[in-house]
């Protein structure tokens, strides 16, 4: 498979190291010599300088023997050019856009899918705010996805002391589970990803991914010692574009949303484009205006300014003044090791959410969705078996599947099945499959339909 990029900032790096690790061939446009200096010194692709928006510049890196084109600049403007000119040199190779401007996103309902032919528009603040969503939908989890339509939940849950589970291998959570079904795809210990088997026991400050049927999922945290219900007063900090978003999807659920923003003239845009917000300002880092906001009786604290430092700073102060819970927004990549060791847990960042959308639409196989799991070691792909796939037809123990990667659960019609070895998987059914990245290109094989000799 062969996939162009333009740009090679955060984004267009984080997203060519994934696919060149699965041996897809790579091409990256970019103006800038230095950021493709270090993408080369870092990664096996092919560099390209120039502009993505040049149609010169797309026809010298093959657009026309492409299956995959991704315009992630920073520029809205120069991603719909690239496009755009995609589009007139390749009509069927599949485009995706990253813009963030609502200028262009709000204006008319997949307007520029339609024009433009894009396969996906990503809007990174949208994504980011879907995000921050699934986390408050279960306070207790560190990372939280949906599939087949909502039917299945992927929680990640962090193992402390007390936990009813710590200490008890997979074999003994199996027998102890009684009536609640869900399995442990992954635990993430000291930063290395592990795929469990029997004997592998859980242990202190281990996260640990389980998938549940959503039915399921008050039970399934109830067993892990968490808490189920949803926060009721949250505090927004940081009134920017996602503030915004954020403020006006929690007014719709109902909750006691403030918004705390240091720029005055912010606060007046603020103040009008909300209904039920309390719009406040002030810093979020000054103690004394936290302390009179009762930020101790907050369920939940979101720092979402533009300042990563600053969003860290503020989680801190304000889980020390007694904040239940605090989800922090990150830029750079290289923070979220950092931010972890420190204890926030609850990691947002608008970049990473677009890019887990992205990965998506260029795997081969009929992907319905995806995700990333934290660490970004391993991903949780849903998709379709596809008839005379390797997946399909024969008993699980049989699919040469590789060390890393594991099928989860199988959906056939309304029944979830959690597999054993002796489960086949026939045409049409949904498939959870976790693999780590260095599987990835072997399960990828496997979903591919296998043609017959004849």
């Amino acid at each position: 498979m062969k996939v162009i990029i333009v740009g090679a900032g955060e984004v267009g790096f984080h997203i060519a190291q994934r696919l060149a690790e699965e041996n897809k061939e790579v091409v990256v446009i970019d103006k800038d010599p230095a950021a493709l200096a270090r993408l080369t010194d870092a990664l096996d692709v092919q560099p390209l300088e120039g502009s993505g928006s040049d149609p010169k510049v797309l026809e010298e890196a093959g657009i026309q023997e492409a299956q995959t084109f991704l315009a992630v600049t920073d520029s809205d403007e120069t991603n719909l050019i690239a496009c755009f000119f995609a589009n007139v040199l390749a009509p069927d190779v599949k485009k995706l856009a990253r813009i963030r401007s609502e200028a262009y996103t709000d204006f008319r309902p997949g307007f520029l899918e339609t024009s433009l032919n894009l396969d996906r528009v990503i809007n990174p603040d949208v994504e980011v705010v879907r995000t921050i969503e699934r986390l408050i939908s279960v306070p207790d989890a560190e990372d939280v996805s949906e599939f087949a339509e909502g039917r299945l939940h992927l929680i990640g849950i962090r193992i402390k002391e007390g936990c009813p589970v710590l200490g008890a291998s997979m074999a003994e959570l199996r027998q102890a589970v009684g009536n609640v079904r869900f399995v442990v795809g992954a635990i993430f210990r000291n930063d290395a990803l592990l795929v469990p088997y029997g004997r592998d026991v859980i242990q202190r400050d281990d996260l640990v991914y389980v998938v549940c049927e959503t039915r399921d999922l008050k039970k399934v945290l109830r067993f892990f010692g968490c808490r189920s219900e949803h926060p009721g007063n949250v505090l927004i900090i940081g009134g920017g574009d996602i503030g915004l978003r954020l403020a006006r999807r929690l007014e719709k659920q109902s909750l006691h949303v403030r918004l705390l923003e240091k720029d005055l003239a912010r606060c007046q845009v603020l103040a009008d484009s909300l209904d039920h917000t309390i719009v406040l300002h002030g810093d979020g880092t000054d103690q004394r205006i936290l302390l009179e906001e009762n930020v101790g009786r907050m369920d939940l604290v979101v720092a979402l300014t533009g300042d990563e430092e600053t969003n860290i700073l503020c989680s801190l102060l304000t889980r020390r003044l007694g904040a239940r819970m605090a989800i922090t927004r990150i830029s750079k990549f290289a923070y979220m090791p950092i931010v972890n060791a420190i204890g926030l847990g609850h990691i947002v960042s608008p970049r990473l959410s677009a890019i887990n959308t992205i990965l998506q639409y260029v795997r081969t196989g009929k992907i319905l969705s995806a995700f990333s799991l934290k660490g970004e070691e391993a991903e949780v792909l849903e998709v379709e078996a596809v008839e005379r796939s390797g997946l399909v037809g024969r008993p699980l123990k049989d699919i040469k599947f590789p060390k890393g990667a594991i099928v989860l659960a199988v959906l056939r019609g309304t029944e979830t099945i959690i597999p054993t070895g002796d489960t086949a998987i026939q045409p049409g059914e949904r498939v959870l499959i976790l693999s780590t990245r260095r599987a990835m290109a072997r399960v990828e094989e496997e979903l591919s339909v296998k043609m017959r000799t004849i």
